[in-house]
């Protein structure tokens, strides 16, 4: 399939987009997924496969069940953007953020790719070459004050939890994933899930 990239008429004068430059070009182009690497760097990202899509709403509807009867934050899919303290703006396939730190954002940039790292995310291989991209970003997301994160790989039915100042844990499918004290009393059995 082909279609345009549409390039909003306004550029930086060091060659990236500002903020708001970034957003613009995003609503001018919705039917990609774009990030933004914290040097300016844009990356495209191909629509995810079926199968792979079907598993981020499992893991979606798992996250918002237990988030429905803690009322403790808000949950994201893939298609929720945040601009990371590097400036980065970046999609989990799952994202958590506590009502605390949601309700200090300004109601303005809440419409926008809010500036605000999420306390919790979950990130889905669907493709077996993300083994070698996906822990670097999943490393990114502590630098910025992500809490907890799970690096799903369903190809060899692990995960790897990642928290700050610890070495990532690799943990077998047949083991449940705890929220621990960001997410109190999440835990989610990924045998069964997915």
């Amino acid at each position: 399939m082909y279609f345009p990239l549409n390039i909003p008429p306004f550029i930086s004068e060091d060659g990236h987009f500002t903020e708001d430059e970034f957003y613009e070009f995003c609503k001018a182009n919705p039917e990609l997924r774009i990030e933004r690497a914290e040097d300016g760097q844009i990356y495209f990202q191909m629509p995810t496969g079926t199968n792979t899509s079907i598993k981020n709403a499992d893991l979606v509807i798992e996250i918002g069940i237990w988030n429905r009867m803690a009322k403790l934050g808000k949950v994201t899919d893939s298609n929720g953007g945040f601009t990371l303290p590097d400036t980065s703006v970046r999609a989990p396939d799952v994202a958590w953020i506590s009502n605390e730190r949601w309700n200090s954002v300004p109601d303005a940039d809440k419409h926008k790719f809010a500036r605000i790292c999420p306390d919790f995310v979950i990130e889905l291989m669907s493709d077996r070459d993300e083994r070698y991209s996906l822990p670097a970003k999943m490393e990114k997301y502590l630098q910025n004050g992500v809490r907890l994160a799970w690096l799903i790989d369903p190809f060899q039915q692990q995960t790897t939890v990642y928290r700050p100042d610890a070495e990532p844990q690799t943990k077998a499918f047949t083991e449940p994933l705890l929220g621990e004290a960001v997410l109190p009393g999440l835990e989610v059995n990924l045998s069964t899930l997915l």
